[in-house]
């Protein structure tokens, strides 16, 4: 679908309904000295909308509509089902969620709906359907948004209606009762089952839930809630066909499969509140980015909701400190955000979210540090339209697989220290550290564009992955393994035969034991004749081809390999059995991404990061320096660059002040 907004959107969540209509004109000014051009409409307005049953009242709506759009700023409009109101609630007794322990919850909050619920859905797709009905030519729409933060707060629903819905989707996925017994493993503990209808639900038990009930569980409900979405989606394409759809996702959000969710979202968005006071926060921060724009095979997605400053869900909301809050925008730009947004364009003066901070804080000073700031960056990014639709090119991608995130952190593992997205964010961070751009895929993804993969964890291996990974190294790649890999297949059945499974041969080892270290347990081991410490996780590993380049010096492990490489074709692929320490593990990525040739496009100092976008012409060179010292930037003496926000060529070198940024074309 044809974007109609052509410059960066820069905006935020706008509820003018919970204001008197004299602040309105007000908003207008201070939303075009701040060059918004973008907002979110009408996101918690159900019970507004429609005060009785099949009565609605838009009134307000249109009013704010038309100004916005007199004032040259366009909407993405919601379809306003993320709460419904109070009275269908009381009217309805299938719409509340039930929690694990049987208990029905309270709509005094947010989002109190069951997703199989059919009477919340048949009073959503009406709402809809007025909405879109409505405002299907109104030139200020720009945008339709689905819902809000699907799954936020109930991600799982255990009431009778999702009991009969799941045994549907399971008829839906085995066929035969016969089938599902077997990849569910029921002769254990006596849980055969002779009826669909003696199917339960993953309540809480007496003991350990059967895990291939519980994987499958969080697979329906994943799919739930992405059914929701589609339901709204269907009605909006079908009176706006031409207008594009999108739902917030949520940054580090477990239970919904993004990848399939994001199939039919036309442009991803994301809310990201990373917590300003966590050293890890700008590094691990990026690897939520660079997931979003891997949901849609590396198109740019938009920065839907952030902080201006603090939040008011954490035990300590830290603010922004100066330059901080535009650092981490231009940080989503560099990996691909091609708009920026906030929660919210005024601070709430009720209600649980009247501290979290705003574009228009409480005080509505014009020179507040808060306001300037979301005016300066503002401004900026009028000036960037052309970064519009650029892409990145990296040669390096990291596997992302939501069925191993949900097996792998499950009950009754080896090491409830093990979990994925502890693997995937050290291996990503160090990737980070080193500034090399890294593609975040899906593992049935075409891999013959990159040189390196790496896979932090594939716990479980789906049909398909074997012969995928296998042909992605015999044609040259190198893939990178960590430990506790190959274990069990698509319905969590661990493998008979050698670990690691279907992925014994290309890894070209057997491994004899798995050996999880307690919390503060180091063991020691040698690599290219230097010592390191490794911590979570080792294994016995024996040698079926490969070749052993890094061995442990601990305990009954003592001279086994620990790291280990097998040539495969014209490739190869390493086996990490552990965690190492980091400058092991930056060491051996290192030394990868220098055999294959990959570096920054620039040298920089440490603490600063570097990241890129392309059109067919041009690179944009993104540089943010995160740490507390001004750092200087040597330039190549042949090329000469132009400062994008600054609009003035630059050459030799340039110095980056603390929590400064350069975009240099």
């Amino acid at each position: 679908m044809k974007d109609k907004l052509t410059g960066i959107y820069y905006g935020g969540d706008y509820n003018p309904e919970q204001r008197s209509e004299s602040v309105w004109q007000e908003d207008m000014r201070l939303m075009k000295k701040a060059g918004v051009n973008f907002v979110s409409l009408g996101i918690f307005s159900w019970a507004l909308l429609e005060p009785q049953e099949g009565v609605y009242v838009f009134d307000w709506l249109d009013k704010i509509i038309d100004l916005l759009y007199e004032n040259k700023i366009y909407v993405n409009l919601s379809t306003a089902t993320a709460a419904q109101p109070a009275w269908m609630t009381c009217k309805y007794d299938d719409i509340l969620p039930v929690n694990k322990d049987g208990l029905k919850l309270s709509y005094a909050s947010r989002q109190s709906y069951c997703p199989n619920s059919p009477s919340y859905k048949k009073g959503a797709a009406r709402l809809v359907r007025t909405i879109a009905s409505r405002y299907k030519d109104h030139p200020a729409l720009r945008m339709w948004h689905i819902n809000n933060e699907f799954g936020c707060h109930t991600a799982e629903c255990y009431c009778d209606n999702c009991a009969q819905t799941f045994r549907e989707w399971l008829k839906a996925r085995y066929l035969t009762l016969d089938k599902l017994n077997a990849a569910w493993g029921t002769k254990f503990w006596s849980q055969y089952y002779y009826s669909w209808d003696e199917i339960c639900i993953p309540k809480t038990s007496t003991a350990f839930i059967n895990p291939s009930m519980t994987l499958d569980y969080r697979r329906f409900m994943s799919d739930s809630l992405i059914n929701l979405y589609l339901e709204e989606k269907k009605i909006v394409n079908e009176i706006t066909p031409a207008i594009p759809v999108t739902t917030n996702l949520m940054n580090g959000f477990k239970p919904i499969d993004y990848f399939t969710l994001a199939q039919d979202m036309d442009i991803v968005a994301l809310d990201s509140y990373p917590d300003p006071s966590d050293s890890k926060t700008y590094h691990n921060t990026p690897l939520q980015f660079d997931l979003m724009r891997g949901l849609k095979n590396g198109r740019p997605f938009i920065l839907m909701e952030q902080a201006v400053s603090h939040v008011n869900w954490r035990p300590v909301n830290a603010v922004k400190k100066p330059n901080e809050m535009r650092l981490m925008s231009y940080q989503a730009m560099a990996h691909g955000a091609d708009g920026i947004m906030f929660f919210q364009w005024r601070q709430s003066q009720r209600g649980a979210e009247k501290f979290h901070s705003a574009m228009v804080s409480h005080n509505g000073d014009e020179n507040a540090r808060g306001f300037k700031e979301v005016c300066q960056l503002g401004n900026e990014l009028s000036l960037l339209s052309e970064l519009k639709g650029t892409y990145s090119n990296n040669k390096a991608a990291l596997l992302f697989d939501y069925d191993n995130w949900w097996a792998l952190d499950g009950e009754c593992q080896p090491s409830s220290l093990t979990t994925y997205m502890l693997l995937i964010e050290k291996y990503y961070s160090t990737l980070f550290h080193l500034n090399i751009g890294v593609d975040i895929v899906p593992i049935n993804s075409d891999l013959s564009m990159y040189d390196i993969v790496v896979a932090p964890s594939l716990y479980m291996t789906k049909p398909g992955t074997k012969e995928l990974l296998e042909s992605f190294v015999h044609h040259g790649g190198t893939f990178v393994c960590s430990f506790f890999s190959g274990i069990v297949d698509e319905n969590d059945g661990a493998v008979y035969g050698a670990y690691p499974g279907l992925l014994t041969n290309l890894l070209g080892i057997y491994v004899e034991e798995l050996n999880p270290l307690n919390r503060d347990e180091k063991y020691r081991l040698s690599y290219d004749e230097s010592h390191y410490s490794c911590t979570l996780w080792s294994e016995k590993v024996h040698l079926r081809g490969a070749s052993c380049i890094g061995h442990y010096e601990s305990d009954f492990l003592n001279d086994s390999p620990a790291l280990t490489v097998n040539s495969f074709g014209c490739g190869k692929a390493y086996y990490i059995s552990t965690l190492p320490e980091d400058s092991l593990l930056e060491k051996v990525l290192s030394q990868i991404a220098v055999e294959k040739d990959i570096s920054p496009a620039l040298s920089v100092p440490k603490g600063v990061e570097i990241a890129c976008r392309y059109s067919d012409s041009k690179q944009y060179i993104f540089l943010l320096n995160h740490s507390l010292e001004d750092q200087f930037v040597q330039l190549p003496a042949s090329m000469t660059y132009f400062d994008m926000i600054k609009q003035q060529t630059v050459s030799q070198g340039i110095t980056l002040a603390s929590k400064a940024i350069k975009i240099l074309r």
